[in-house]
């Protein structure tokens, strides 16, 4: 399995930051991101998405809040142990990131069907590229591969 990635779309109207935290907490919580997985460095991150250092800092300091992640000095970043007890989802947030994917779908021309087929298809990722992702050329989202494999370069 390759690396899981984080994008960030900057046309978005959700921050730069919130988008890599979301990601990462998504990454973390679904097992992608297994406990004490070594992250990129916060100015490795900004590097391979073309963010500012402050922007991937707040959405580490975040996940840190959150319990999600560990920082310690010359052991640097890794996935914590996931808290026991269930996790509850903050519903505004959901709906204001499906506010945000339908109209940037919407905005690319895509009807009702094309959209919850693409969300489907997002919540039962298969190994086949979907045209939606193999269309996204360089004026796509930035993106930065996460995880222990994960040593600096952009990944498309």
């Amino acid at each position: 399995m390759s690396d899981p990635a984080v994008r960030v779309d900057t046309t978005s109207q959700v921050p730069p930051y919130e988008q890599i935290r979301a990601q990462l907490a998504a990454l973390i919580r679904t097992g992608r991101l297994v406990t004490g997985e070594r992250l990129p460095t916060v100015r490795q991150l900004a590097t391979d998405l073309g963010l500012a250092p402050g922007t991937a800092a707040r959405a580490y300091r975040e996940l840190e809040a959150a319990g999600l992640i560990r920082t310690r000095r010359g052991a640097g970043t890794r996935v914590a142990a996931l808290p026991s007890g269930p996790y509850a989802h903050d519903v505004d947030q959901l709906t204001t990131l499906a506010r945000d994917f339908t109209s940037a779908a919407r905005a690319l021309g895509a009807g009702t069907e094309d959209i919850l087929t693409a969300v489907r298809d997002a919540l039962d990722p298969g190994p086949a590229t979907s045209p939606a992702t193999a269309a996204s050329g360089a004026h796509g989202p930035k993106t930065a591969g996460v995880g222990a494999g994960s040593r600096g370069g952009k990944r498309a």
